[in-house]
């Protein structure tokens, strides 16, 4: 993790070194290593390091080309360096003298706009090109790495973080109350607003191109939902599977700092250690894992929360260094004014907390690069989508046994498998339309949040905007690929990503992802879908491939933890204070946009009952939003 800013002037006029100057140094806490700025006319780049791989050690930027007409500043990793030296004719150099961010140049001089298609890895860069006279810019196929963006008639600027797009005069400081709404609706689909109107997310998988007055955003194809991987056995897909898997977690192993793990004691972080383990002892080195745990909960809340039985097996297994975080003693609102300065926006993420704490954990142990298992479902695939291809090709028994076998296994009711995962797809959307209309005739028409202003939501259109996203996520996927894709390429994940991203920044950490890289994600997605689902075990083909790797106890589980009992024990328990300020004593800063009235109804009832998750959730976002508009000063 690194900073980057950039300013480009349409206007033709020089670019002010103090404004870029001020733009990199308020990033300074994501690059404490090293600051660096570079100007030439209308154009300025800045940069701050944060060290973390070998070569990151001896890298300089903003960074000019051999030529002279080519400038780069970059957040990036790369991870197909060897075959990106071979392919750029750079294989008589030592690969340890080659930075990232010259690979990337270097791919930029060779294919041009083209180049990202050939990056493996997490990135955010712009490189000028003098010769074209143009700013190219670009953001990994995830959105691992933050980008954010003014442009206006005069100016384009660019950075990691929002706080440095303000810092500059040209920015202006408004609220934008369409994304305002959204985030109290829960909606992500939005892959480029921000709560300020003028501030944008370059989207994940995306570049941009701007010269004079001109800019072109445009996606770079990453995933093809067509290819099909056909092998001979269930072995030789657990064998591949391994293969990519740890190759996955090898490259993300390159650093010349001590390496953590997240351990949950689920499937995907388990996985991540077993493998990580294996590769760093090769190397005599030792992982550290950091887990939350909640020996202070209830006794009823731990059946559903805690899952220190899969750690402890895992943590069984030698080369592991444990750390431990007491969760049930954090706050979800707790150290709010220096969360907010990191996030620069409001943020719906309930358990951002139990990472805050888990990266301050990380910090102390002196680890910078930190492994997380988050969203391997998605990668790899639960596999549900099989049930309503199977019913579509009239495969009748296959379709029977996999609902029985699921049903069995998770101590569910088959007839409800068969209708919401097998049936229901299939029928023909008008139909289903209607039957949601009758089915939820009362309640808002944008979700659950019940206390958004009805005023509001009608002036910002969030009822057509829910309905309109509504019908395509119930459209629903016919084949177990589509739905795997639709998975694999939802906004929720760099939503998610870049919260996370600033949060580990506050703590001089950079998060890496084995099972969001590119080569996996395509692996998983062209499998068949009985490698996804069969006999009644989601995941197949991973709990396969993880035989010797994790214990069974862990490999073959079936249920994971649910987080939402400590989240709402606390919010109640801690963090009462809050909610009285906001919501019973002054709730006059949100009253625009939350109904008021509605709003302490739901407070009422979360009170009665706290374990109540959607009104939980509803206090939590009124009042995480209400704090994060007085802190700012903004109105709509």
């Amino acid at each position: 993790m690194s900073a980057i800013v950039g300013f480009y002037g349409r206007d033709g006029q020089p670019v002010d070194r103090a404004d870029l100057e001020r733009m990199t140094e308020s990033l300074a806490h994501r690059g404490p290593d090293g600051a660096g700025v570079w100007h030439i006319g209308p154009v300025g780049l800045g940069h701050r390091m944060l060290w973390t791989t070998p070569e990151s050690l001896h890298e300089q930027l903003p960074l000019t080309g051999k030529k002279g007409d080519l400038v780069i500043t970059a957040d990036a990793r790369i991870d197909n360096r060897d075959e990106l030296i071979t392919a750029l004719g750079l294989a008589q150099w030592s690969h340890g003298e080659i930075t990232d961010s010259e690979l990337i140049l270097r791919a930029y001089e060779q294919w041009g706009e083209d180049s990202p298609k050939r990056l493996l890895g997490d990135f955010a860069f712009a490189i000028w090109d003098e010769r074209r006279q143009a700013l190219f810019c670009a953001r990994d196929h995830c959105g691992v790495k933050p980008f954010y963006y003014y442009q206006s008639a005069r100016a384009l600027i660019f950075a990691s973080e929002i706080k440095a797009l303000l810092s500059t005069r040209e920015v202006p400081r408004r609220l934008n109350p369409v994304r305002v709404a959204d985030y109290l609706a829960g909606i992500f689909e939005d892959r480029t607003s921000t709560l300020y109107r003028d501030i944008l997310r370059l989207p994940a998988g995306h570049s941009m191109t701007v010269r004079g007055r001109e800019s072109r955003v445009q996606p770079y194809c990453w995933l093809d939902p067509s290819r099909e991987i056909r092998l001979r056995s269930d072995d030789e897909y657990a064998d591949a599977f391994r293969d990519q898997f740890t190759d996955a977690v090898r490259c993300r192993l390159r650093s010349a700092f001590p390496v953590g793990s997240l351990l949950s004691g689920g499937l995907d972080s388990s996985s991540i250690v077993g493998a990580a383990r294996r590769v760093l002892a090769e190397d005599g080195r030792r992982l550290h894992t950091f887990s939350a745990i909640f020996p202070g909960l209830p006794a009823s809340d731990l059946p559903k929360i805690d899952e220190r039985p899969f750690m402890e097996a895992v943590l069984a297994m030698s080369g592991l260094t444990p750390h431990y975080v007491h969760a049930d003693r954090l706050s979800p609102l707790s150290e709010l004014d220096r969360v907010f300065w990191h996030e620069d926006e409001a943020f719906l993420a309930p358990n951002l907390y139990m990472h805050w704490a888990l990266y301050r954990a990380a910090h102390q142990q002196s680890v910078r690069t930190l492994l997380d298992g988050v969203d391997g479902d998605t990668t790899v695939s639960h596999g549900l989508d099989y049930l309503s291809e199977l019913a579509g090709a009239g495969r009748v028994r296959t379709l029977g046994r996999e609902v029985m076998a699921l049903a069995s296994r998770h101590h569910a009711s088959p007839r409800r498998i068969l209708w919401q995962f097998g049936l229901e797809p299939l029928v023909p959307e008008p139909l289903r339309q209607v039957w949601r209309t009758v089915r939820k005739r009362t309640g808002p028409s944008w979700g659950r949040n019940t206390a958004i202003n009805p005023v509001f939501a009608r002036r910002v259109g969030l009822t057509e905007r829910a309905r309109g996203l509504r019908e395509q996520e119930h459209t629903s996927a016919r084949t177990a690929r589509d739905g795997h894709w639709r998975g694999l390429t939802s906004p929720l994940l760099p939503y998610a990503l870049e919260v996370g991203d600033k949060a580990a920044a506050a703590f001089s950490l950079e998060p890496r992802y084995p099972f969001f890289d590119r080569r996996l994600m395509e692996f998983c997605l062209a499998l068949p879908p009985e490698q996804k689902l069969h006999q009644g075990w989601t995941r197949v083909v991973m709990r396969r491939a993880m035989d010797q790797i994790l214990p069974d106890a862990v490999r073959w589980r079936v249920g994971k933890a649910d987080l939402s009992p400590n989240f709402k024990r606390r919010l109640w328990d801690r963090d009462r204070d809050l909610l009285d300020d906001v919501i019973v004593n002054d709730p006059q800063v949100i009253e625009d946009y939350v109904d008021v009235s509605a709003l302490r109804d739901a407070y009422r009832r979360y009170a009665s009952q706290p374990m109540a998750e959607d009104d939980a959730l509803t206090v939590y976002s009124a009042v995480t939003l209400a704090l994060w508009l007085r802190r700012t000063g903004l109105a709509a």
